[in-house]
Order: structure tokens, then sequence, then C-alpha cells
């Protein structure tokens, strides 16, 4: 039997929330009850936005709620490195060989152009890109590559992808119909999430990955993604959101849900309560190490639909 190994693949763009923790602590639950490998990943590709001390911060609060990992950030490993910052020529060389296979294309629409010309997503506002630079002549993008950087966009077939969810269960989406060609390199140079997360997972040998619910959309290119780079999708296990009671998803605006609140307001073994009993680990919250929880983790008691969170919970 395989080896489980598991990933925790932040943003360092803030102070996590409870919603990163929610996330955090299954994935670890997962991969420590199976006595896989646990891998932490900083998933900081966005310049304008993540920071090296919101890094090591992030780093802190995982050790603080009792999360450790056995290999990535400031821990090394045999997949490193463990920054995506520090990934960018890896990046490139699969950019590369999509780009000699003729399966990527420069776009010039601006966001207003491409917003213009897409129509909203089935279920959460996204919109679907129309192709219109798929269809330029290579005269046309001569032109317009003198006046504008482009951003580079992956060909998608009309075709359904379809996959199992451990958690939300059979998930199919047509690539062309219910996301179009999508970006895998922005017009500043920086790479799109979709490539990143794809080379990364696979590099590492990750075969489990745990995320939010709000992602369960972006696996079926992902899978496409996989499969053109010559790797193995591990198990999705997307799991609900914890939502405000006016039905907002919580967030790092959120500041009065952020770890730096938290901390002052629980305990670790408190706060690691209150995550599992919305995890459907325990019938109450209440103090609990995240390592006494592993011995007894199951994911059939993992709720598949979001959570209220409700003000006098915290």
């Amino acid at each position: 039997m395989r080896e489980l190994r598991g990933r925790f693949a932040p943003s360092p763009s803030g102070r996590m929330h409870l919603g990163n923790l929610f996330s955090g602590l299954l994935a670890w639950l997962s991969v420590r009850s199976a006595e896989g490998t646990m891998v932490l990943r900083m998933e900081d590709l966005d310049p304008d936005r993540c920071r090296a001390e919101y890094a090591d911060q992030l780093a802190d609060d995982l050790r603080w709620l009792g999360l450790d990992w056995d290999e990535g950030y400031q821990t090394g490993g045999p997949h490193g490195p463990y920054i995506q910052s520090d990934r960018t020529e890896l990046y490139a060389d699969a950019f590369r060989d999509l780009e000699k296979r003729g399966l990527i294309y420069p776009c010039f629409c601006t966001r207003a152009e491409r917003l213009a010309a897409s129509a909203p997503h089935r279920s959460d506002g996204q919109v679907i890109y129309g192709g219109k630079c798929r269809r330029l002549t290579e005269k046309e993008r001569a032109e317009l590559g003198e006046k504008r950087c482009p951003a580079w966009r992956l060909m998608v077939p009309d075709r359904n992808i379809s996959f199992t969810d451990k958690l939300q269960g059979a998930y199919t989406e047509n690539l062309l119909k219910d996301c179009g060609d999508f970006i895998v390199r922005r017009s500043d140079g920086v790479y799109a999430y979709q490539l990143a997360v794809v080379y990364d997972d696979g590099a590492m040998e990750i075969n489990q990955v745990v995320r939010g619910r709000d992602l369960l959309d972006s696996t079926p290119r992902q899978i496409y993604l996989y499969e053109l780079l010559g790797l193995t999708p591990p198990e999705f296990c997307h799991v609900p959101l914890l939502l405000a009671p006016d039905g907002r998803r919580l967030s790092k605006r959120e500041r009065d849900l952020d770890m730096g609140a938290l901390r002052q307001r629980f305990t670790p073994e408190g706060l690691t309560g209150l995550l599992a009993f919305w995890a459907g680990q325990l019938d109450k919250p209440e103090p609990v190490r995240p390592a006494e929880l592993a011995k007894d983790f199951d994911w059939a008691k993992v709720p598949a639909e979001d959570i209220v969170v409700h003000p006098d919970q915290l």
C-alpha cells in the first residue's frame, strides 16, 4: 500500500483565519491517522500580496496549534524548494513544454474585455473565456504584442472530465463549456495557480489533496494539466467552508477571526476542540490536542456541506 503523502499549502498573504485552520487540521489529521508524510508548502506566487514575514508567522501559528510537518518550509526535504517563488524555473520548464507542443497561446484581452465577452460561471460568478485570442492570426498577435504584454492560456478540448471527491462525491465538468481556455501565466510573467499547484503536487509526490470546496471546480482543469504533464493526479478531498450567519465565507478580511485574535481568545486545545467539533470528530466542543484526535480520525464523520459559524461559538 502506498504511503499517504498530504500537504498544507497556504498563501502567506496575511495571518491565517478559521477557514485556513479548518482545512489545515483536516489535512494533518488525515495524514497522521494513516502514519503518512505531511508537507508544508508556501504558495507565495503573488508578489504584491505575499510576504516572507507572513510565512514565518504562519509556521509559528501552526506549531502553536500543535500541527507539525515532516518536510517543507523551514524543514527542508528531498522535493524542495518548498516556497513557490523559489520554484519559478521549474514552472518555466513546464510552460516551455506546453508551448513547444502548441497547447498554449498568448492572450491580449484586458480584464474588462474578458468579462464583457464571457458568460458567468454556472455556480460562483466566474467567467468562461470565449476564446477570442485563440483565433488570432500570427500577424494580429505580433501587432498586439507591440502594444501589450500577453497572458498565456491553455487550450482546452470540448471534453468532460470526471472524478470522485472523497467528500463531495462524483463531479463532472466540461472543460470548454464550463471554464474555457484558462491562464497558465499572467501578463506580468507570474505563473498561475493552476499550473504551479499541479506541477508542485506532482513533483512532491502528493497523493492526497485536502482543501476547501470553493476549489472543487478547479479540479477538472488541474486533472487535465496532470495528464498533459505526465503526472498522476492525487485523491481530492474538498472540505466544507466556514460561513458567517449571513452566508459570507470567512476570510482574512475578518480580522477578529484571524490567528492574531484567536490566539488571544483561545488556548491551542480549546481552538482545536472547536474545529474538531465542526469537523464531526467530537460530539461537543471541548479542549483536545491534535495528536489525540488523530488516533480516531474518521473521514466518514466530516460533513460535506458548508458550516455556519455563530458568534457565540467564538
